[in-house]
Protein backbone atom coordinates (compact mmCIF):
# COMPACT_ATOMS: atom_id res chain seq x y z
CA UNK A 1 0.00 0.00 0.00
CA UNK A 2 0.80 3.75 -0.90
CA UNK A 3 2.29 6.31 1.29
CA UNK A 4 1.16 10.00 0.94
CA UNK A 5 1.81 11.15 -2.35
CA UNK A 6 3.18 14.24 -3.45
CA UNK A 7 1.71 15.40 -6.57
CA UNK A 8 1.92 18.96 -6.34
CA UNK A 9 -0.67 21.62 -5.96
CA UNK A 10 -4.31 22.81 -6.61
CA UNK A 11 -6.00 21.46 -9.77
CA UNK A 12 -6.35 24.51 -12.17
CA UNK A 13 -7.37 22.86 -15.83
CA UNK A 14 -8.60 18.93 -15.95
CA UNK A 15 -5.91 18.66 -18.64
CA UNK A 16 -3.53 18.16 -15.28
CA UNK A 17 -4.87 14.91 -14.46
CA UNK A 18 -3.78 12.72 -17.36
CA UNK A 19 -0.55 15.50 -17.33
CA UNK A 20 0.09 13.68 -14.21
CA UNK A 21 1.21 10.42 -15.76
CA UNK A 22 2.60 12.23 -18.86
CA UNK A 23 4.98 14.05 -16.84
CA UNK A 24 6.66 10.37 -16.74
CA UNK A 25 7.51 10.07 -19.85
CA UNK A 26 11.12 9.41 -20.09
CA UNK A 27 13.57 8.70 -22.77
CA UNK A 28 14.47 5.11 -22.74
CA UNK A 29 18.16 6.24 -21.32
CA UNK A 30 16.27 6.97 -18.02
CA UNK A 31 14.09 4.00 -17.76
CA UNK A 32 14.87 2.58 -14.43
CA UNK A 33 13.26 -0.80 -12.64
CA UNK A 34 12.06 -0.13 -9.15
CA UNK A 35 11.38 -3.26 -7.43
CA UNK A 36 8.93 -3.95 -4.19
CA UNK A 37 8.27 -6.89 -2.04
CA UNK A 38 6.43 -8.05 0.63
CA UNK A 39 7.16 -10.07 3.11
CA UNK A 40 5.60 -12.10 6.31
CA UNK A 41 6.84 -11.32 9.76
CA UNK A 42 6.69 -13.80 12.40
CA UNK A 43 8.39 -14.87 15.89
CA UNK A 44 10.27 -18.18 15.85
CA UNK A 45 9.32 -19.60 19.12
CA UNK A 46 5.37 -18.99 18.22
CA UNK A 47 5.01 -19.00 14.55
CA UNK A 48 2.46 -15.99 15.48
CA UNK A 49 2.38 -13.05 13.12
CA UNK A 50 4.56 -10.11 13.90
CA UNK A 51 3.35 -7.37 16.37
CA UNK A 52 3.49 -3.64 15.82
CA UNK A 53 4.74 -2.93 19.16
CA UNK A 54 6.55 -4.48 21.48
CA UNK A 55 9.94 -5.89 22.26
CA UNK A 56 9.86 -8.13 19.32
CA UNK A 57 7.86 -6.13 16.98
CA UNK A 58 7.89 -4.21 13.91
CA UNK A 59 8.38 -1.51 15.95
CA UNK A 60 11.58 -2.94 17.23
CA UNK A 61 12.89 -3.94 13.69
CA UNK A 62 11.93 0.31 12.87
CA UNK A 63 14.41 1.76 15.73
CA UNK A 64 17.39 -1.09 15.32
CA UNK A 65 17.23 0.02 11.47
CA UNK A 66 17.20 3.61 12.00
CA UNK A 67 19.99 3.19 14.61
CA UNK A 68 22.29 1.10 13.21
CA UNK A 69 21.58 1.46 9.51
CA UNK A 70 20.88 5.34 8.77
CA UNK A 71 17.21 4.71 7.85
CA UNK A 72 14.58 7.92 8.80
CA UNK A 73 11.86 7.42 10.35
CA UNK A 74 8.33 8.36 8.40
CA UNK A 75 5.40 8.82 10.96
CA UNK A 76 1.93 9.07 11.34
CA UNK A 77 1.01 10.93 14.43
CA UNK A 78 3.28 9.13 17.00
CA UNK A 79 3.74 5.76 15.30
CA UNK A 80 6.27 5.21 13.24
CA UNK A 81 4.96 3.66 9.83
CA UNK A 82 7.79 3.54 7.75
CA UNK A 83 11.16 4.17 6.96
CA UNK A 84 13.53 6.05 4.24
CA UNK A 85 16.95 6.33 2.67
CA UNK A 86 18.53 7.01 -0.53
CA UNK A 87 15.54 6.94 -3.43
CA UNK A 88 14.15 3.20 -1.12
CA UNK A 89 11.33 3.33 2.05
CA UNK A 90 10.12 0.51 3.73
CA UNK A 91 6.19 0.46 4.64
CA UNK A 92 3.88 -1.29 6.28
CA UNK A 93 1.03 -3.45 4.69
CA UNK A 94 -1.93 -3.69 6.44
CA UNK A 95 -1.20 -7.19 8.79
CA UNK A 96 2.39 -5.86 9.28
CA UNK A 97 3.93 -7.43 5.83
CA UNK A 98 7.35 -6.01 5.69
CA UNK A 99 7.73 -4.06 2.31
CA UNK A 100 10.90 -2.90 0.61
CA UNK A 101 9.82 -0.24 -2.36
CA UNK A 102 13.60 -0.16 -3.64
CA UNK A 103 15.08 2.61 -5.37
CA UNK A 104 15.18 3.31 -8.97
CA UNK A 105 17.66 1.17 -10.14
CA UNK A 106 19.33 1.02 -13.61
CA UNK A 107 19.87 -2.80 -13.73
CA UNK A 108 18.46 -6.22 -12.59
CA UNK A 109 21.81 -6.62 -10.90
CA UNK A 110 21.80 -3.78 -9.02
CA UNK A 111 18.25 -4.78 -7.39
CA UNK A 112 19.22 -8.36 -7.47
CA UNK A 113 22.36 -6.40 -4.92
CA UNK A 114 19.28 -4.21 -3.28
CA UNK A 115 17.78 -7.19 -2.18
CA UNK A 116 20.37 -8.82 -0.67
CA UNK A 117 21.59 -5.77 1.53
CA UNK A 118 17.71 -5.23 2.42
CA UNK A 119 17.69 -8.93 3.73
CA UNK A 120 21.10 -8.91 5.75
CA UNK A 121 20.40 -5.43 7.17
CA UNK A 122 16.92 -6.52 8.27
CA UNK A 123 18.53 -10.17 9.47
CA UNK A 124 20.86 -8.25 11.69
CA UNK A 125 18.07 -6.81 13.88
CA UNK A 126 15.95 -9.62 13.99
CA UNK A 127 17.51 -12.51 14.24
CA UNK A 128 18.82 -11.88 17.81
CA UNK A 129 15.14 -10.70 18.53
CA UNK A 130 13.62 -14.56 17.25
CA UNK A 131 11.94 -12.86 14.33
CA UNK A 132 12.17 -14.61 10.85
CA UNK A 133 10.52 -13.42 7.45
CA UNK A 134 9.23 -15.91 4.88
CA UNK A 135 8.25 -14.94 0.86
CA UNK A 136 4.83 -16.33 0.04
CA UNK A 137 2.08 -15.40 -1.50
CA UNK A 138 -0.94 -15.78 1.26
CA UNK A 139 -0.08 -16.63 5.24
CA UNK A 140 -0.44 -19.95 4.76
CA UNK A 141 -2.65 -20.57 8.63
CA UNK A 142 -2.97 -17.36 10.54
CA UNK A 143 -7.19 -16.09 10.96
CA UNK A 144 -8.08 -13.09 10.38
CA UNK A 145 -8.36 -12.74 13.91
CA UNK A 146 -5.17 -13.27 14.49
CA UNK A 147 -3.46 -10.85 12.48
CA UNK A 148 -2.36 -7.02 14.03
CA UNK A 149 -3.28 -4.35 12.97
CA UNK A 150 -1.05 -1.45 12.14
CA UNK A 151 -1.65 2.27 13.29
CA UNK A 152 -1.80 3.87 9.47
CA UNK A 153 -5.85 6.07 9.20
CA UNK A 154 -5.72 4.75 5.25
CA UNK A 155 -6.14 1.27 6.41
CA UNK A 156 -8.81 1.81 8.93
CA UNK A 157 -11.42 3.40 6.52
CA UNK A 158 -10.12 0.53 4.06
CA UNK A 159 -10.88 -1.86 6.10
CA UNK A 160 -14.43 -0.84 6.86
CA UNK A 161 -15.33 -0.04 2.76
CA UNK A 162 -13.65 -3.99 2.01
CA UNK A 163 -15.95 -5.42 4.20
CA UNK A 164 -18.84 -3.76 3.04
CA UNK A 165 -17.91 -4.11 -0.84
CA UNK A 166 -16.08 -7.77 -2.05
CA UNK A 167 -15.72 -10.99 -0.18
CA UNK A 168 -12.38 -11.06 0.38
CA UNK A 169 -10.80 -7.34 0.82
CA UNK A 170 -9.63 -7.67 4.23
CA UNK A 171 -8.00 -10.98 3.27
CA UNK A 172 -6.29 -9.06 0.61
CA UNK A 173 -4.99 -6.20 3.40
CA UNK A 174 -4.30 -8.38 5.70
CA UNK A 175 -2.78 -11.76 4.88
CA UNK A 176 -1.40 -11.62 1.48
CA UNK A 177 1.89 -10.93 0.05
CA UNK A 178 3.24 -9.66 -3.30
CA UNK A 179 6.27 -8.67 -5.44
CA UNK A 180 5.83 -6.02 -7.98
CA UNK A 181 7.74 -4.31 -10.63
CA UNK A 182 7.44 -0.62 -11.44
CA UNK A 183 8.80 0.24 -15.17
CA UNK A 184 9.15 3.42 -16.95
CA UNK A 185 7.71 4.35 -20.16
CA UNK A 186 8.58 6.88 -23.23
CA UNK A 187 5.82 8.49 -24.63
CA UNK A 188 1.68 7.82 -24.39
CA UNK A 189 1.73 5.13 -27.02
CA UNK A 190 4.54 3.24 -25.38
CA UNK A 191 2.66 3.27 -22.34
CA UNK A 192 -0.41 2.10 -24.14
CA UNK A 193 1.34 -0.71 -25.59
CA UNK A 194 2.95 -1.85 -22.24
CA UNK A 195 -0.08 -1.75 -20.34
CA UNK A 196 -1.45 -3.74 -22.86
CA UNK A 197 1.25 -6.71 -23.09
CA UNK A 198 1.05 -6.54 -19.02
CA UNK A 199 -2.11 -6.89 -18.67
CA UNK A 200 -2.39 -9.70 -21.04
CA UNK A 201 0.76 -11.50 -19.85
CA UNK A 202 -0.42 -10.72 -16.37
CA UNK A 203 -1.78 -14.47 -16.17
CA UNK A 204 1.86 -15.72 -16.55
CA UNK A 205 3.28 -14.15 -14.05
CA UNK A 206 0.31 -15.06 -12.08
CA UNK A 207 1.39 -18.97 -13.25
CA UNK A 208 4.86 -18.54 -12.79
CA UNK A 209 5.31 -16.78 -9.27
CA UNK A 210 2.06 -18.67 -7.96
CA UNK A 211 3.25 -19.36 -3.89
CA UNK A 212 -0.19 -19.37 -1.81
CA UNK A 213 -1.89 -22.93 -2.05
CA UNK A 214 -2.87 -22.63 1.85
CA UNK A 215 -5.26 -20.62 3.74
CA UNK A 216 -6.75 -21.03 6.90
CA UNK A 217 -4.54 -24.05 7.73
CA UNK A 218 -5.73 -26.19 4.38
CA UNK A 219 -4.96 -26.72 0.71
CA UNK A 220 -7.80 -23.90 -0.71
CA UNK A 221 -7.78 -25.29 -4.19
CA UNK A 222 -5.92 -22.56 -5.96
CA UNK A 223 -2.02 -21.88 -6.28
CA UNK A 224 -2.81 -18.53 -6.35
CA UNK A 225 -5.28 -17.49 -3.79
CA UNK A 226 -3.86 -14.28 -3.97
CA UNK A 227 -4.58 -13.94 -7.18
CA UNK A 228 -8.10 -16.02 -6.36
CA UNK A 229 -8.44 -12.76 -3.36
CA UNK A 230 -8.24 -10.00 -5.70
CA UNK A 231 -11.32 -10.85 -8.30
CA UNK A 232 -13.75 -11.05 -4.94
CA UNK A 233 -12.29 -7.72 -4.08
CA UNK A 234 -14.18 -4.35 -5.68
CA UNK A 235 -14.71 -4.99 -9.22
CA UNK A 236 -15.29 -1.17 -9.38
CA UNK A 237 -11.12 -0.69 -8.81
CA UNK A 238 -9.61 -4.31 -10.20
CA UNK A 239 -9.24 -6.01 -12.32
CA UNK A 240 -7.68 -6.56 -16.08
CA UNK A 241 -8.91 -2.99 -18.12
CA UNK A 242 -11.06 -4.16 -20.46
CA UNK A 243 -10.99 -0.56 -21.75
CA UNK A 244 -7.28 -0.28 -22.15
CA UNK A 245 -7.60 -2.42 -25.25
CA UNK A 246 -10.26 -0.23 -27.27
CA UNK A 247 -9.23 1.93 -29.75
CA UNK A 248 -8.33 5.55 -28.72
CA UNK A 249 -6.83 4.45 -25.46
CA UNK A 250 -4.40 6.70 -24.05
CA UNK A 251 -3.74 8.97 -20.94
CA UNK A 252 -7.30 10.41 -20.72
CA UNK A 253 -9.02 7.08 -21.07
CA UNK A 254 -6.98 6.04 -18.09
CA UNK A 255 -7.89 9.01 -16.39
CA UNK A 256 -11.52 8.28 -16.56
CA UNK A 257 -11.60 5.55 -15.32
CA UNK A 258 -10.15 6.60 -12.23
CA UNK A 259 -12.37 9.24 -11.63
CA UNK A 260 -15.01 6.97 -11.70
CA UNK A 261 -13.71 4.86 -9.13
CA UNK A 262 -15.52 5.25 -5.65
CA UNK A 263 -13.23 7.63 -3.38
CA UNK A 264 -11.26 6.36 0.36
CA UNK A 265 -10.17 9.28 1.64
CA UNK A 266 -8.25 12.76 1.68
CA UNK A 267 -5.13 13.32 3.18
CA UNK A 268 -4.85 16.66 5.26
CA UNK A 269 -2.30 17.72 7.63
CA UNK A 270 -0.82 13.98 8.84
CA UNK A 271 -5.12 13.05 9.00
CA UNK A 272 -6.70 10.52 6.72
CA UNK A 273 -10.39 12.20 5.79
CA UNK A 274 -13.08 9.97 5.47
CA UNK A 275 -14.53 10.34 1.94
CA UNK A 276 -15.63 7.00 0.94
CA UNK A 277 -17.84 6.11 -1.56
CA UNK A 278 -17.56 9.65 -2.67
CA UNK A 279 -16.58 11.01 -5.90
CA UNK A 280 -13.25 12.76 -7.02
CA UNK A 281 -15.69 14.07 -10.14
CA UNK A 282 -17.56 15.85 -7.54
CA UNK A 283 -14.22 16.69 -5.39
CA UNK A 284 -13.12 18.84 -8.42
CA UNK A 285 -16.76 20.55 -8.43
CA UNK A 286 -15.77 21.86 -5.09
CA UNK A 287 -18.96 19.46 -3.67
CA UNK A 288 -16.96 16.41 -2.27
CA UNK A 289 -19.37 15.99 1.12
CA UNK A 290 -15.91 15.39 3.14
CA UNK A 291 -14.86 18.56 2.36
CA UNK A 292 -17.53 20.99 1.14
CA UNK A 293 -16.13 23.78 -0.98
CA UNK A 294 -12.69 22.89 -0.87
CA UNK A 295 -11.21 21.38 -4.62
CA UNK A 296 -8.39 18.99 -4.71
CA UNK A 297 -4.67 19.32 -5.28
CA UNK A 298 -2.61 17.38 -7.67
CA UNK A 299 -1.39 15.28 -4.48
CA UNK A 300 -4.70 14.10 -4.27
CA UNK A 301 -5.44 13.09 -7.35
CA UNK A 302 -1.80 11.29 -6.79
CA UNK A 303 -3.49 9.67 -4.01
CA UNK A 304 -6.76 8.68 -5.33
CA UNK A 305 -4.39 6.85 -8.23
CA UNK A 306 -3.18 4.45 -5.50
CA UNK A 307 -6.59 3.31 -4.36
CA UNK A 308 -7.18 1.63 -8.02
CA UNK A 309 -5.85 -2.27 -8.09
CA UNK A 310 -5.49 -3.30 -11.62
CA UNK A 311 -3.46 -6.31 -12.91
CA UNK A 312 -1.17 -3.39 -14.55
CA UNK A 313 -1.41 -0.48 -12.44
CA UNK A 314 -0.87 3.52 -14.64
CA UNK A 315 1.05 6.31 -12.80
CA UNK A 316 3.87 8.12 -13.52
CA UNK A 317 5.15 4.38 -14.56
CA UNK A 318 3.33 1.39 -14.65
CA UNK A 319 3.05 -1.70 -11.82
CA UNK A 320 3.33 -4.76 -12.72
CA UNK A 321 1.26 -6.61 -9.70
CA UNK A 322 0.25 -10.17 -10.81
CA UNK A 323 2.65 -12.18 -8.86
CA UNK A 324 2.67 -13.87 -5.31
CA UNK A 325 5.59 -13.12 -3.27
CA UNK A 326 8.44 -15.68 -3.05
CA UNK A 327 11.80 -16.77 -2.19
CA UNK A 328 14.37 -14.91 -2.64
CA UNK A 329 15.66 -15.86 -6.24
CA UNK A 330 12.27 -15.10 -7.27
CA UNK A 331 11.68 -11.78 -5.69
CA UNK A 332 14.77 -10.88 -8.62
CA UNK A 333 13.14 -13.12 -11.39
CA UNK A 334 9.83 -11.16 -11.29
CA UNK A 335 11.54 -7.68 -12.76
CA UNK A 336 13.45 -9.84 -14.81
CA UNK A 337 10.83 -11.03 -16.57
CA UNK A 338 9.03 -7.86 -16.82
CA UNK A 339 12.25 -5.98 -17.76
CA UNK A 340 12.75 -8.11 -20.84
CA UNK A 341 9.55 -7.76 -22.13
CA UNK A 342 9.09 -4.01 -21.55
CA UNK A 343 12.53 -2.61 -22.27
CA UNK A 344 13.56 -3.99 -25.55
CA UNK A 345 11.51 -2.77 -28.48
CA UNK A 346 11.69 -6.05 -30.40
CA UNK A 347 10.81 -8.11 -27.37
CA UNK A 348 7.61 -5.93 -26.57
CA UNK A 349 6.66 -6.12 -30.82
CA UNK A 350 6.86 -10.00 -30.28
CA UNK A 351 5.40 -10.16 -26.63
CA UNK A 352 2.62 -8.27 -28.30
CA UNK A 353 2.33 -10.27 -31.53
CA UNK A 354 1.72 -13.00 -28.86
CA UNK A 355 -1.24 -11.92 -27.14
CA UNK A 356 -3.11 -9.34 -30.01
CA UNK A 357 -5.08 -12.10 -30.46
CA UNK A 358 -6.77 -12.57 -27.05
CA UNK A 359 -10.52 -11.11 -26.74
CA UNK A 360 -11.76 -10.17 -23.42
CA UNK A 361 -12.80 -13.19 -21.97
CA UNK A 362 -9.90 -15.03 -22.73
CA UNK A 363 -7.81 -12.76 -21.21
CA UNK A 364 -10.18 -12.92 -17.97
CA UNK A 365 -10.22 -16.65 -18.14
CA UNK A 366 -7.02 -16.98 -18.46
CA UNK A 367 -6.48 -14.47 -15.00
CA UNK A 368 -9.22 -17.56 -13.93
CA UNK A 369 -7.29 -20.40 -14.72
CA UNK A 370 -3.49 -19.39 -13.70
CA UNK A 371 -4.79 -18.84 -9.99
CA UNK A 372 -6.35 -22.25 -9.76
CA UNK A 373 -4.14 -24.26 -12.12
CA UNK A 374 -0.40 -21.76 -12.89
CA UNK A 375 1.18 -24.32 -15.18
CA UNK A 376 -1.59 -26.14 -16.16
CA UNK A 377 -3.88 -24.22 -16.49
CA UNK A 378 -5.64 -24.24 -20.63
CA UNK A 379 -8.14 -21.86 -21.78
CA UNK A 380 -9.40 -22.96 -25.33
CA UNK A 381 -6.54 -23.88 -27.18
CA UNK A 382 -4.03 -21.28 -25.01
CA UNK A 383 -2.01 -23.83 -22.98
CA UNK A 384 -0.37 -21.89 -20.00
CA UNK A 385 2.85 -23.56 -20.06
CA UNK A 386 3.17 -22.80 -24.04
CA UNK A 387 2.44 -18.76 -23.38
CA UNK A 388 4.91 -18.89 -20.30
CA UNK A 389 7.61 -20.56 -21.97
CA UNK A 390 7.26 -18.29 -25.43
CA UNK A 391 6.95 -14.97 -22.76
CA UNK A 392 10.17 -16.22 -20.87
CA UNK A 393 12.22 -16.50 -24.03
CA UNK A 394 11.20 -13.44 -25.27
CA UNK A 395 11.97 -11.71 -21.69
CA UNK A 396 15.80 -13.82 -22.19
CA UNK A 397 16.10 -12.27 -25.82
CA UNK A 398 15.23 -8.82 -24.63
CA UNK A 399 17.15 -9.02 -21.51
CA UNK A 400 20.51 -10.50 -23.66
CA UNK A 401 19.76 -7.24 -25.90
CA UNK A 402 20.58 -5.06 -22.95
CA UNK A 403 23.89 -6.34 -22.83
CA UNK A 404 23.97 -6.58 -18.85
CA UNK A 405 23.75 -10.59 -18.82
CA UNK A 406 20.48 -10.22 -16.68
CA UNK A 407 18.94 -13.08 -18.42
CA UNK A 408 20.83 -15.45 -15.41
CA UNK A 409 18.40 -14.22 -13.33
CA UNK A 410 15.29 -15.44 -15.00
CA UNK A 411 16.35 -19.03 -14.10
CA UNK A 412 14.24 -19.75 -11.59
CA UNK A 413 11.21 -19.50 -14.00
CA UNK A 414 13.28 -21.51 -16.75
CA UNK A 415 13.75 -24.28 -13.94
CA UNK A 416 9.83 -24.12 -13.45
CA UNK A 417 9.09 -24.03 -17.40
CA UNK A 418 11.09 -27.16 -17.48
CA UNK A 419 9.83 -29.20 -14.43
CA UNK A 420 6.42 -28.20 -14.53
CA UNK A 421 6.25 -26.95 -11.35
CA UNK A 422 6.26 -23.74 -9.87
CA UNK A 423 6.91 -22.55 -6.12
CA UNK A 424 3.04 -23.61 -5.02
CA UNK A 425 3.45 -27.04 -6.62
CA UNK A 426 6.81 -27.76 -4.58
CA UNK A 427 4.58 -26.95 -1.14
CA UNK A 428 1.99 -28.89 -2.05
CA UNK A 429 4.48 -31.63 -2.68
CA UNK A 430 6.07 -31.73 0.25
CA UNK A 431 2.52 -30.97 2.28
CA UNK A 432 1.53 -33.88 1.18
CA UNK A 433 4.52 -36.27 1.66
CA UNK A 434 7.53 -35.54 3.51
CA UNK A 435 5.14 -32.59 5.93
CA UNK A 436 2.64 -35.28 6.42
CA UNK A 437 -0.07 -32.90 6.15
CA UNK A 438 1.28 -30.28 8.84
CA UNK A 439 2.25 -26.74 7.63
CA UNK A 440 4.88 -25.71 10.18
CA UNK A 441 7.76 -26.60 8.19
CA UNK A 442 6.51 -24.18 5.73
CA UNK A 443 7.68 -21.08 7.98
CA UNK A 444 11.57 -22.55 7.94
CA UNK A 445 10.99 -23.68 4.26
CA UNK A 446 9.68 -20.12 2.93
CA UNK A 447 11.86 -18.15 5.19
CA UNK A 448 13.90 -15.32 3.71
Amino acid sequence: MSIPQSGGGPIESFDQLAGLMESGCKPAADWRIGTEHEKFGWLTDTRQPLPYGGARSISALFAGLADRFGWSPVREGENVIGLTRDGANISLEPGGQFELSGAPLATIGETAAELENHLDEVRQIADPLGIRFMGIGAAPEWRHDQMPVMPKGRYRLMTDYMGRVGTHGTQMMYRTSTVQVNLDYGSEADMVKKLRVALALQPVATALFASSPFFDGKENGHKSWRSRIWRGLDNSRTGMLPFAFDDGMGFQAYVDWVLDVPMYFVYRDGQYINALGQSFRDFLKGELPALPGEKPTLSDWADHMTTVFPEARVKKYIEMRGADAGDRAHLVALPAFWVGLMYDGGALDAAWDLVKGFDTETREELRVAASVSALQAQVGDVKMADLAQAAVALSAAGLAARGHGEEAWLAPVQDSLSRGEVQADRWLRLYRGDWGGALAPIYEAASL
